[in-house]
């Protein structure tokens, strides 16, 4: 990776491999390769192994596709339009204990989003790339994928092969490119969290 994308502490190549580009390859996926990131997504960890996440799929020019791809905002659109797969990630805000009754799920979105890094990290490994997609109509993707109330819709995951950053408009070009994080100094903290950290 580049200079500015270097860890402070030596750790697995695969966590700086992993960024969101905008310019996919408009090609199909094998379902293989798909399965195999939802394979990684199903090992994550969650709060008593109750798995909350739920994910719906749809392959480019499937009898699903435009539905999906309607759901985001008019800016994800414009570039999401060309990618393998659209899959939206949802989680259940609610579970059954021991006796059968109904719990809420404090950890439903942390476990959800926990399977969503693992979806990406295995599409690196297999050489593609998952962009995460807040910008989207949620309502509308409610009703449009039949999620009821006690399941949330928690965001949308592009996915594809990357393509050379002059397949995106002029104004996306620049901005294609990883980017870097904040310092351990300003997010990682002992004990409690320090008066001065802002929100």
């Amino acid at each position: 990776m580049t200079d500015f994308r270097r860890p402070t502490f030596p750790i697995e190549p695969l966590f700086l491999k992993r960024w969101s580009p905008r310019a996919f390859v408009p090609q199909a996926i094998p379902q293989d390769d798909l399965f195999a990131m939802f394979e990684a997504a199903r090992w994550a960890p969650s709060a008593f192994n109750m798995q909350p996440w739920r994910f719906l799929y749809s392959h480019r020019d499937d009898q699903h596709w435009s539905t999906f791809l309607a759901l985001l905002d008019s800016f994800n659109r414009s570039w999401a339009q060309n990618a393998s797969a659209l899959v939206f990630v949802l989680s259940a805000r609610t579970y059954r204990d021991r006796a059968g009754v109904a719990q809420t799920a404090p950890t439903h979105s942390f476990d959800a989003g926990a399977a969503a890094t693992m979806l990406a990290l295995q599409a690196t490994a297999l050489g593609y790339h998952a962009h995460t997609v807040a910008g989207l109509d949620y309502e509308a993707a409610r009703h449009a994928l039949a999620v009821p109330e006690d399941i949330a819709v928690e965001v949308a995951l592009a996915v594809g092969r990357r393509a050379q950053a002059e397949t995106l408009p002029d104004a996306l070009q620049a901005r294609e490119k990883p980017s870097t994080r904040l310092p351990l100094a300003e997010r990682f903290f002992a004990g409690p969290l320090p008066a001065e950290v802002q929100p």
